[in-house]
């Protein structure tokens, strides 16, 4: 990964606790000298702080020309001991970019500037020190700054890494959510492109009949002429719903029956006689219900029951589906969860998105939410329309 992916921004407080540790550095350094300086070169002192204060300026720009800023601070603090603090912080952020090309050749004039700086520009107490001393204390503060950036170098491009991956799963996962909330629209849309395409067919055999028939007394007339008119009425109540839904293909699938009072129930006994424990009641009339909402109504309790089969197969489930003209349908299914995974968990699936999506088509409301006691709960509301 490039550096220039995993480097964070730059905030304010960063900005200012690395102001603050470069001049506490730059502080101890220059201070060991200062005295010796003010009092016998004060043409060097002025030198040095001036210097410091093109480094201080410098080393903003550190991420943009990071080669450079180091090269610049590594000079610098030849003659001027109050820049070591930029130099400092410059050569750590160019070991967090982990390039030996970069990190290398740094590392030799870091080295080599630090040696000139103690043999040629050193005060006399400084010069005191053994040479082998000074060279070990030079190599090991610039092995601790390249290590010290080598780790922090790391640390950002995991974390980065981290990110992308999360960032990556969510969109992944939010296409899988988008795919089945698509392949339910589509489903729906067959479903009503069949029944709507019913309707429209015994119009036309009702309209045939009044134009070719001339035998029909005017009471078969009025009959006829009443069936059309509560088929189109028909007709159009469902193509509003079928409106706005997209078929990703026409004839890519087999038309599907509308599902009644009796489907429901059989749904509900083909599942105890696959071992569920089911509790159901049902306080309203089905065969009241639309066409359309006693579709969405069947398919909520197929969809709740295969869940409960899947996740928690030995806990008893309790069904109840209630509800009136003035309220609506109300479907509840509760079921305990299962203490652990087990083996027979599968991976959880998209069948509630694809759910929420045909309740929202025909203007319902979905919620499954999961209790203190570990009990999920699962809550359609359906609009009545009979």
């Amino acid at each position: 990964m490039p550096p220039e992916q995993y480097q964070p921004p730059m905030t304010w407080g960063g900005r200012t606790w690395r102001l603050i540790v470069m001049v506490l550095i730059s502080a101890a350094t220059f201070a060991t000298r200062a005295s010796y300086l003010w009092e016998e070169a004060r043409w060097w002192f002025i030198i040095d702080l001036a210097l410091a204060v093109v480094s201080y300026t410098v080393i903003w720009w550190r991420r943009r020309h990071p080669v450079a800023v180091t090269t610049f601070t590594n000079i610098v603090t030849i003659v001027s001991s109050s820049s070591i603090g930029p130099a400092v912080l410059a050569m750590v952020s160019l070991s967090t970019r982990r390039r030996w090309s970069e990190i290398v050749p740094q590392a030799v004039l870091s080295v080599g500037a630090g040696m000139v700086a103690v043999r040629f520009f050193a005060t006399p107490t400084e010069q005191d020190d053994p040479a082998l001393v000074q060279f070990a204390v030079t190599v090991i503060a610039t092995g601790a700054m390249i290590a010290w950036g080598l780790y922090i170098g790391s640390r950002r491009e995991l974390l980065a890494s981290w990110q992308a991956r999360a960032l990556s799963s969510e969109a992944e996962q939010q296409a899988k959510v988008m795919q089945a909330r698509s392949a339910e629209r589509a489903r729906i849309a067959r479903e009503m492109h069949d029944i709507l395409a019913h309707r429209i067919s015994a119009m036309s055999m009702s309209a045939g009949a009044l134009a070719y028939r001339s035998d029909l007394t005017r009471e078969q007339v009025r009959d006829t002429a009443q069936t059309i008119q509560e088929t189109s009425h028909l007709a159009l109540t469902e193509l509003r719903e079928v409106l706005g839904v997209l078929r990703e293909g026409p004839g890519d699938a087999r038309p599907e029956n509308p599902q009644t009072a009796l489907d429901l129930m059989s749904l509900i006994d083909e599942a105890r006689a696959l071992g569920m424990r089911i509790e159901a009641r049902c306080d309203i009339e089905i065969d009241a219900l639309s066409p359309a909402i006693s579709r969405t109504l069947y398919r909520c309790v197929q969809e709740a029951l295969t869940n409960a089969r899947r996740h928690s197969p030995s806990a008893p489930v309790a069904l109840h589906i209630r509800g009136g003209p003035d309220h609506g349908v109300d479907l509840l299914v509760e079921n305990a969860l299962p203490l652990s995974a087990g083996s027979y968990s599968p991976t959880p699936g998209f069948g509630l998105v694809g759910l929420a999506e045909r309740v929202e088509l025909h203007g319902g409301r979905q919620s499954a939410t999961v209790s203190e006691d570990k009990r999920f709960l699962l809550h359609v509301w359906l609009p009545w329309q009979s």
